[in-house]
């Protein structure tokens, strides 16, 4: 009880970063590189994602502070950073606990003090999408993918009919899931599509197709809703 009384007696310093002072300001922020990445909910992603800031003529801005903010969950290293030498920002991102599309903005201000902002998108993959990432990096990609890496040559030049990449929402989010199924077991004629698209039937089952499936809405740009479903706004 006394050790109790005592501490609550204490009081404790708080500690907080101290203010940026920004020496420049820009006009624009453009993306550097990581967005668009893959990780498990609540990890932190791969690479960290990168911005610049620049004038009104396109010039790199150096000493402009930059905010980043998501939904709740998300987590900053840091939060608020001022562009280095290059015009850029970088901030390291833990994404949040639960699976899905995490928008991230990034924000700065004028020598007016007007906001300009640009925002991007990551994915926490549940364990379903991240089944239908591994099928994709297995067997879809290598057509569905325009560029090649180190591991993988792109199949894309090759094919007289082009596939759509599957974040290309303006294509599969007319697709239902029902059509993308029949697509991938029994190939592109099965709905008079190209006939390029070979039949999976016998490669994946159920659970893999329906996986695939799940990974294209994750990654789906602009972004999949679900007929009949209305999501609120927080």
């Amino acid at each position: 009880m006394l050790a109790l009384a005592l501490c609550a007696g204490c009081k404790h310093p708080t500690s907080s970063a101290p203010a940026l002072k920004p020496t420049a300001s820009g006009t624009a922020i453009v993306l550097v590189g990581g967005d668009k990445q893959l990780g498990s909910p609540g990890s932190r992603l791969s690479q960290p994602l990168q911005f610049q800031v620049n004038d009104n003529l396109g010039n790199a801005v150096t000493g402009a502070e930059v905010e980043i903010t998501g939904p709740k969950g998300v987590i900053f290293d840091p939060a608020q950073v001022l562009t280095d030498e290059n015009g850029q920002a970088t901030f390291k991102v833990r994404l949040g606990g639960i699976s899905g599309r995490y928008e991230l903005t990034a924000s700065s201000r004028d020598a007016h003090g007007k906001p300009f902002s640009l925002t991007v998108a990551e994915f926490a993959a549940g364990y379903q999408e991240q089944v239908g990432y591994e099928v994709n990096e297995k067997y879809c990609s290598r057509c569905h993918d325009q560029d090649s890496t180190v591991t993988q040559v792109s199949n894309y030049d090759n094919l007289a009919v082009k596939p759509h990449s599957f974040s290309n929402g303006d294509v599969y989010n007319k697709i239902t899931a029902s059509d993308l199924a029949t697509i991938i077991t029994h190939g592109g004629p099965a709905i008079n599509r190209s006939a390029l698209m070979p039949p999976y039937g016998w490669t994946l089952n159920k659970a893999e197709t329906q996986a695939v499936i799940a990974y294209i809405r994750l990654v789906s740009d602009p972004p999949y809703v679900a007929p009949g479903v209305v999501y609120a706004k927080h």
